[in-house]
């Protein structure tokens, strides 16, 4: 056992990846949802957003690929519905089944959103260079695939 004062058990905490990492992950989420509510919208229905316009055509393809619980995502499909970035439809060939479709203003918003997300990026990670920011994201992406692949962790539910 560890003889550290407060002091110390903050270093020693702030000296781990991990949770620096969870740290930085804080503020990446702050400026994003900064960003993100200059449109009206949160990092879900961003989310959201990117699946309808990359082709994921059901609320449940949508939720399994988000990692967003089923009851969450029609929420969050019943905000972008209201504001008109999205259109809902039962599936013809199967009336239990929710097809969701990005509208041209949803499509409009999620390029503009997008933009203004690579801005806070930007900002956030300023003092890197170009070279040590594509470190970072190559370092980052090999961790999170290796994670991914692990049974039981529970997706990123953003």
């Amino acid at each position: 056992m560890s003889n550290s004062t407060p002091a110390n058990a903050d270093a020693e905490l702030l000296g781990r990846t991990g949770f620096r990492l969870v740290e930085l992950g804080k503020a990446a989420l702050a400026v994003a949802d900064a960003a993100l509510a200059e449109h009206g919208l949160t990092g879900r229905h961003l989310r959201a957003l990117t699946l309808a316009a990359s082709g994921v055509p059901s609320q449940q393809g949508m939720a399994e690929r988000s990692g967003i619980d089923r009851t969450t995502i029609v929420a969050v499909l019943d905000d972008l519905e209201r504001l008109g970035h999205v259109r809902r439809r039962r599936d013809p060939a199967d009336r239990r089944r929710h097809l969701v479709e990005i509208t041209d203003d949803g499509r409009a918003v999620l390029r503009t959103a997008s933009r203004a997300l690579d801005r806070a990026e930007k900002d956030l990670f300023a003092d890197l260079s170009a070279t040590e920011r594509r470190h970072l994201d190559h370092a980052v992406e090999q961790v999170l695939r290796r994670v991914r692949d692990r049974p039981g962790l529970p997706p990123a539910d953003c």
